[in-house]
């Protein structure tokens, strides 16, 4: 420290620090399995060249056959365990910092998952059980390489997402989340993240398409904690990303990026949260958590599937 610096510098940076289980995440844990094929494979299981799908009873062997066939990519993947791993990525430093929990099956695939969570530095404990295999989501990519890009890095493709959720569906609370030690982690954490949102202004009767009235109005649920308020978050793509917080609502507008700089923009909403995670949960203000979720999501935008370089450069 240098001469004259106020003592209480130090003494805010040790209160700031991040301990290990911080974060908790839950969801459903997918092994995302990414490979170049060619057109004969998109037609053999009646694929679209650029479409997203749940799986169908003719796609159960198309897991299997893209390993066998085409040369592969795995990652952790599903929307919560993305964002668990983006926001460890962003945090670097202690490792597993963020918790994930959901179910996976005792196969390859699961341990190839348990393996790709721990390079990922997220604390994953799954509940495995034997009854439906490891959830997975092939990316069948096709188009033209002509920017001259390793093949799982150009722009100019289209993917073909399948997702078989398989035994994400069969987690079982009683047999994992109520277990002592497993509960140990839930009660150690500061920020709990779970992603279930899509028709929640329309189930909520909130007779408006306004986003910003969305937020106002979601923010004004009734609360159980009334120790704070509510913040509420709405990303719109492109647009800016609207801010519901104490009586005020804010726009922030998104990082500019050329189009020709966008690979894939299947995981931005993900890294998003991740991003704005990582900063929450080292109490920074909300506005530079935005602020890093939008970092994050021009980061995964420029790349294949969610994947990101070695170390961020968000100051």
């Amino acid at each position: 420290m240098a001469e004259g610096e106020p003592k209480t510098k130090k003494i805010k940076l040790e209160e700031n620090k991040l301990s290990q289980n911080a974060l908790f995440g839950m969801g459903n844990p997918l092994l995302d399995i990414s490979a170049v094929v060619d057109k004969d494979f998109l037609d053999k299981f009646g694929l679209k060249p650029n479409d997203q799908i749940l799986a169908e009873d003719k796609h159960k062997a198309l897991f299997e056959e893209i390993v066998k066939k085409f040369k592969v990519e795995y990652h952790a993947g599903g929307s919560t365990q993305n964002s668990m791993k983006i926001a460890q990525w962003m945090i670097q430093e202690p490792h597993r910092v963020a918790t994930f929990f959901g179910c996976i099956g005792t196969d390859k695939f699961g341990e190839i998952l348990k393996k790709k969570a721990e390079e990922a530095h997220v604390d994953a404990r799954y509940y495995e059980q034997d009854e439906e295999p490891t959830g997975t989501c092939a990316a069948c990519i096709t188009g033209d390489n002509r920017s001259g890009r390793p093949v799982l890095d150009f722009h100019r493709t289209d993917r073909s997402l399948v997702a078989n959720l398989a035994a994400a569906n069969c987690y079982k609370k009683d047999k994992h989340l109520d277990l002592e030690g497993n509960w140990k982690l839930v009660e150690k954490a500061k920020v709990y993240y779970i992603a279930e949102a899509a028709t929640f202004a329309r189930e909520q009767g909130f007779e408006t398409e306004d986003i910003e009235e969305i937020a106002k109005k979601a923010q004004n649920l009734p609360k159980v904690n009334k120790k704070r308020q509510r913040v509420v978050v709405i990303t719109q793509g492109k647009d800016g990303t609207i801010l519901a917080d104490g009586d005020k609502v804010s726009s922030f507008p998104v990082m500019e990026i050329d189009p020709s700089d966008i690979v894939d923009t299947n995981g931005a909403g993900d890294a998003f949260v991740g991003g704005f995670l990582s900063e929450l949960v080292q109490e920074r203000p909300v506005e530079q958590c935005v602020r890093a979720g939008h970092y994050a999501a021009n980061v995964i935008i420029r790349r294949a599937g969610c994947t990101f370089p070695e170390k961020p450069n968000f100051h």
